[in-house]
């Protein structure tokens, strides 16, 4: 990745774990639903049954489950590694805290811990563009776990030059380093098919199905 990111691995995640204010679980919350939501609404109704086990990687207060909460889809996991997510969860989305099943930590240690296609459908928003590229072992895992469909929801950058040699990598408000990958070449490698993609004003969504 590009030589001027000096951020490690470590350092994203005490970043992540120990945010509040802009890009917090409150900060989420008070957003609520989005374009990005309504894209995996219309995915999930057409690629998805209501008893499937679903997994959220990065679910923060959990405004996307709630909104397949809603929808009927009730057997739900997520994970983040801010624990402030499920204080905010309870407060925001009641019924969510209450019938998912959520772990607080970083994709790296939790992901592994699941068994081979726990889960039905595994999807991140925002999430993913965040893992540092010495943890790129982590995608093996995610497509591990899944035995359908996983779904990207990331911000791939604007430029054409995006996930090339030199613009690989961008910052925030100079705050904090995206990671801007091929995610369909990612996820190909790994021996996924993309279904779908469907870019965003802001974020490209995409659907894989494990062969």
């Amino acid at each position: 990745m590009n030589s001027e990111d000096d951020h490690s691995p470590s350092d994203n995640h005490r970043y992540w774990a120990e945010r509040s204010e802009e890009f917090s679980p409150a900060y989420y919350a008070d957003i609520g639903r989005n374009e990005v939501t309504e894209t995996l609404d219309a995915v999930f109704d057409h690629y998805v049954d209501r008893d499937a086990a679903i997994l959220e990687v990065g679910c923060s207060s959990g405004r996307h489950l709630a909104g397949l909460l809603e929808s009927g889809y009730e057997n739900l996991t997520g994970i983040d590694i801010n624990d402030d997510s499920f204080d905010v969860m309870a407060d925001h989305y009641p019924r969510l805290a209450e019938t998912g099943r959520f772990h607080a930590g970083a994709i790296e240690d939790l992901v592994p811990e699941f068994e081979d296609d726990a889960f039905d459908v595994v999807y991140s928003v925002e999430t993913l563009q965040h893992v540092h590229p010495d943890n790129d072992w982590a995608f093996a895992e995610l497509a591990r776990v899944t035995s359908d469909l996983l779904i990207t929801a990331e911000n791939e950058g604007n430029s054409p030059e995006r996930g090339r040699e030199g613009a690989e990598v961008s910052c925030v408000h100079d705050d904090f380093p995206l990671y801007h990958r091929d995610w369909k070449q990612v996820f190909s490698d790994l021996g996924l098919a993309q279904l779908l993609c469907e870019p965003g004003k802001r974020d490209t969504v995409r659907v894989f199905r494990v062969l």
